[in-house]
């Protein structure tokens, strides 16, 4: 097939990178007149800077990193958008077996239950306090990660202030279970394999989940560069609609050995097939002998995975603003909201007769059960999307929940 665009890609070396590896690798790039250039990176600060710089056109991102960049928060601004959504979920929280065994005297059971196990992670920091040890060293991968605003949502809504109970550092993902192992650090939130990889090595336990901290959210995304979105609007398009499939691949079981064999080879996780296993089937292995299969662990494409929900957006902003990173202004409010860009996501895709929201935005929460909504071309599920403490997030009352919002 002619070759109509060239586009380069970064990517970190996680599972849910898939999306974007299959489009190139499985031949869906290039069925759409795209040479797809993957270029694999070692840190997210890495991919921050490369795209801002012009490195990569596209990349491989944390949800709100995009936001973080247009805002101006990051070392090198860069106007970056979000026409496409990599999947739901796959993060867990892991914590050193030491932890978990101060956790499990404190009444945490291997169950995975969020409200349980940040109990019993509570009370365990409150001992360590009050006998005059160093705080839990806990390690995310960015300021600007959906990792770091769930893990502090957990804990703060567990009674733990995540800024004065714990230490919050910075490390990459491939490094997670290396500094856990040496104890570097006592726990982290991570996406798939690092967690699991932890456990394999007999070094981890994990604890919870972002599918149960908060269900079906969203985790990675497309960013693009505003600039070569708008000189290049063809290859944006056919680039979506080669994800779309990608996506739809990747989420059809029949495809799941092929696919974890992908991903084992060197130049993506380099981990072996084994590890990929619990992401790809939910059946997650705990640590120990214990076990727990988790309703959509991680979704590359159902539900409205791939649709750049600006309720998403949104959340990841009251988050900067809960945790001092910016302050609440309708600047800043117009800047996120605009950042995620369903308009172009459905003008890509439109074509296809696929499954289109009708709402750019939706309450945050409120689904209990999948639920059938509103949609042109194919029919729509969504949900269930409930946060674990009840919460619900209303993008249209903002101002209240940044107001309502406590440290812990």
């Amino acid at each position: 097939m002619t070759v109509a665009h060239e586009i380069t890609a970064g990517f970190m070396p996680l599972f849910d990178s898939a999306v974007l590896v299959v489009a190139g690798e499985m031949g869906f790039a290039a069925r759409e007149g795209i040479e797809l250039k993957l270029h694999r990176e070692t840190s997210w600060a890495n991919i921050r800077d490369r795209i801002a710089i012009g490195h990569f056109d596209v990349a491989h991102m944390l949800g709100p990193m995009p936001i973080a960049c247009s805002l101006g928060l990051t070392p090198l601004a860069s106007e970056t958008i979000v026409p496409f959504s990599l999947g739901l979920g796959g993060n867990c929280v892991t914590v050193s077996n030491a932890v978990w065994q101060g956790m499990a005297a404190d009444g945490a059971v291997p169950d995975l239950d969020p409200a349980r196990a940040g109990k019993a992670l509570g009370l365990l920091v409150r001992e360590r306090a009050a006998a005059g040890r160093e705080p839990l060293r806990f390690a995310v991968v960015h300021p600007h990660s959906g990792h770091n605003y769930e893990l502090r949502y957990w804990l703060a809504a567990c009674g733990i202030d995540p800024d004065r109970d714990i230490e919050i550092v910075i490390v990459p993902p491939p490094f997670m279970a290396d500094a856990l192992s040496v104890g570097r650090i006592d726990g982290y939130c991570v996406g798939e394999p690092w967690n699991s990889a932890a456990v394999a090595a007999g070094t981890g336990h994990i604890v919870t989940v972002k599918a149960l901290l908060w269900r079906n959210s969203p985790e990675k995304v497309l960013g693009v560069r505003k600039v070569w979105a708008e000189e290049h609007p063809d290859a944006l398009a056919a680039l979506l609609r080669a994800l779309h499939h990608s996506a739809r691949w990747c989420q059809d079981p029949a495809h799941r050995g092929e696919l974890a064999a992908l991903m084992a080879r060197p130049a993506f996780l380099g981990e072996p097939e084994a590890i990929q296993t619990p992401i790809l089937t939910g059946l997650l292995q705990l640590g120990g002998a214990a076990e727990r299969r988790v309703e959509d662990f991680f979704l590359p494409f159902d539900k409205a995975a791939n649709f750049p929900w600006k309720s998403h957006a949104l959340w990841f902003y009251t988050q900067m603003v809960r945790w001092g990173q910016l302050p609440h202004t309708p600047q800043n409010l117009a800047v996120a909201r605009d950042c995620y860009r369903p308009d172009l996501y459905r003008s890509a895709l439109k074509p296809l007769g696929v499954a289109l929201p009708g709402a750019n935005a939706k309450v945050e929460g409120a689904l209990k059960v999948a639920t059938p909504v509103g949609s042109a071309g194919a029919s729509l599920v969504l949900g269930p999307d409930g946060f674990f403490d009840g919460q619900i997030f209303d993008p249209d009352r903002i101002d209240a929940y940044i107001a309502g919002q406590g440290r812990a």
